[in-house]
């Protein structure tokens, strides 16, 4: 028999280390939380409010713990029904001013954390929570684009001495400019075709003195990609401003978002904050002297005063909002603090120091979905998702010096409207509209019965494969139960650092692993008994079953690893889940298969030189 080398040894026991250290973490399950924060990112946690929240608290006699943390107050409690009832006790007691979210608090030793060590994540089907399927209006996001793209051709227009009649955006998604003459289409046809490279330009339309742009098919593809893109950043940072631990947000197929949020179990608020469409637009007052085609009239928010003309021409939009903070005025009246970037800064100020005297308005954008019932080509009436705009005047006031990157705006109506306005603003607006199409609640009992129904699965599984290694293979059949522990040690502590999050599907996936970390020792005992069969001595079978089963073994777990992580790349949802533990189970599993039972088995016969018989 060949002598297994030291270093391999070492090896084995570093990485068996590595793994028990790592595992350890998910001994320590978290505690039931309640997360207190300020709902401006500006303020953090202080004295003040963890002195408001423990008051509150004595006065309910719930037995908790408050620990005050860098940027938020954590309440550790003992059960989840303790805390609902204190989410709902901070939430009615502390006003508007804060965000109180559900939360997990970890129990894991400062030591370990200190290292890396974390628990593993729990997906939602294992620790409770809400689960959001979201349908992104991609047209939507043409519209704006196209929108956004016709007011700053008309802007170029005008600074080219272009002159031009009616423009819009058609059904179709096509920019349509009208003129009066053929002298200033065709110089505009030159200019667009020159610096909008985007379009492809027509002039022939109706046989009239109008260019239709249309966006070619890269072009439209790429803005449905930044738009999914854009919703998705838009979703993590609402999330964040919520308080939500380890969220899943991901992007299903091509056209969907899926939202995981562990441990809320309020669907109605959840939508309120995710669904939201919202941001500010800032136009100049229309005057006398504005064309007719260059204005549009509109009303108030919340107030029923006559309603007011603004010009068409957007100054900057809440796209160009970096930070965004809810407080009060001199009077007490709120009022959202906002900061500009540089270009929109720029902007502001270059419009605002050439209109001294006139009156900038604030509008505000909301993207609403209404059901409206229309007939198919079967004549048959069916619901249809409309999506709209409402756009509300919540600020006219007049300029009085050249505005720069921060201003404030007034005329709110009450302290929870800046907050959120302000909330929806850092977060930033979505690219486009969505509706909801699946929504599910998993409960937290049920992801307890889950996690049960699980290990207790993995478990059994485990003892009666252990049991029939250990009546079968007897000695060899330890070193298959030990290695076998080892991969589950091994595999746990590889998902804790990875952060990977394991499902009710990747339960499974652990338990084929186990399956397929068992088949690779079969092999191996199999061709140690069939060179014992043919007459070699006990240390060269063992040897040689090892060396003739290792090339087989590689051949079926590389081909299962390939198909895992396609799984892995493709997949979303529980396949993701499983894929992920069971490519993690593949690799560990061959470590523990071929160099862990080896490394026993030299061990226990390696030093035997006249050894006779094999316990096999």
């Amino acid at each position: 028999m060949k002598r297994y080398g030291l270093w391999k040894y070492i090896l084995i026991l570093i990485v068996l280390s590595f793994g028990v250290i790592y595992s350890l973490p998910n001994l320590y399950s978290p505690d039931q939380a309640v997360q207190v924060s300020y709902n401006s990112s500006s303020k953090s946690a202080d004295l003040n409010l963890q002195e408001r929240i423990q008051s509150i608290l004595d006065s309910d006699s719930s037995p908790s713990i408050v620990e005050m943390n860098e940027d938020y107050i954590l309440v550790r409690l003992e059960n989840y029904e303790d805390q609902l009832k204190i989410k709902d006790l901070l939430s009615s007691n502390l006003g508007s001013d804060v965000i109180v979210a559900l939360n997990l608090a970890p129990t894991t030793p400062e030591w370990m954390r200190a290292i890396g060590g974390e628990p593993m994540t729990l997906g939602l089907d294992l620790i409770g929570g809400v689960h959001f399927l979201m349908q992104v209006d991609t047209q939507a996001a043409i519209k704006n684009r196209q929108n956004g793209s016709l007011q700053d051709i008309r802007i170029k227009l005008k600074d080219e001495g272009i002159r031009f009649g009616n423009t819009y955006v058609d059904e179709d998604l096509s920019i349509v400019l009208s003129f009066r003459d053929k002298k200033n289409k065709e110089r505009a046809y030159s200019y667009i075709n020159d610096n909008y490279t985007q379009f492809i330009t027509t002039q022939d339309f109706d046989s009239q003195d109008v260019i239709k742009l249309v966006l070619s098919e890269e072009q439209i593809e790429q803005i449905e990609t930044d738009a999914i893109d854009q919703n998705l950043t838009t979703l993590r940072n609402r999330v964040n401003e919520l308080g939500v631990s380890e969220p899943i947000i991901q992007k299903q197929g091509k056209k969907r978002i899926v939202v995981q949020l562990p441990g809320i179990q309020d669907t109605a608020e959840a939508k309120e904050i995710l669904g939201k469409t919202a941001t500010l637009e800032f136009h100049l007052e229309a005057d006398l002297n504005t064309p007719r085609f260059s204005k549009t009239s509109y009303p108030w928010k919340g107030n029923s005063a006559p309603p007011a003309f603004l010009k068409d021409e957007v100054i900057i939009g809440g796209d160009q909002v970096e930070t965004a903070r809810a407080n009060f005025d001199e009077n007490g009246l709120p009022q959202v603090n906002l900061g500009l970037t540089g270009n929109g800064g720029d902007r502001m100020a270059k419009i605002s120091g050439d209109n001294i005297g006139k009156r900038l308005g604030v509008l505000f954008v909301e993207q609403r979905t209404r059901t409206v019932y229309k007939r198919d080509e079967d004549g048959n009436r069916v619901a249809v998702e409309e999506t709209f705009d409402v756009k509300e005047i919540i600020s006219l006031a007049t300029i009085r010096a050249t505005l720069g990157t921060s201003f404030r705006i007034t005329g709110l109506d009450s302290p929870s409207e800046a907050s959120e306005l302000a909330m929806l603003l850092r977060a930033g607006a979505l690219a486009a509209p969505m509706r909801f199409v699946e929504e599910r609640t998993v409960g937290p009992s049920l992801g307890a019965d889950n996690v049960e129904a699980g290990i207790f699965s993995m478990a059994l599984g485990m003892s009666l494969v252990l049991l029939f290694m250990l009546i079968y293979y007897r000695v060899f059949g330890i070193a298959a139960s030990l290695a076998l522990s080892f991969n589950i040690v091994l595999l746990v502590a590889v998902m804790s650092l990875l952060s990977a999050t394991l499902t009710l599907p990747g339960i499974a996936g652990i338990v084929l692993t186990v399956g397929m970390a068992v088949d690779a020792n079969v092999l191996i005992f199999s061709r140690i008994r069939e060179e014992l069969k043919r007459g070699r001595k006990p240390l060269d079978a063992i040897d040689a079953g090892y060396n003739r089963a290792v090339l087989t073994i590689w051949d079926a777990n590389v081909t299962t690893l390939i198909v895992a992580v396609i799984l892995l790349s493709y997949g979303s949802g529980p396949v993701k889940g499983f894929a992920i533990t069971l490519s993690i189970g593949i690799v560990t599993s061959m470590f523990t298969a071929i160099m862990g039972t080896r490394a026993f088995i030299n061990l226990i016969y390696g030093s035997k030189k006249n050894l006779t018989r094999l316990s096999i």
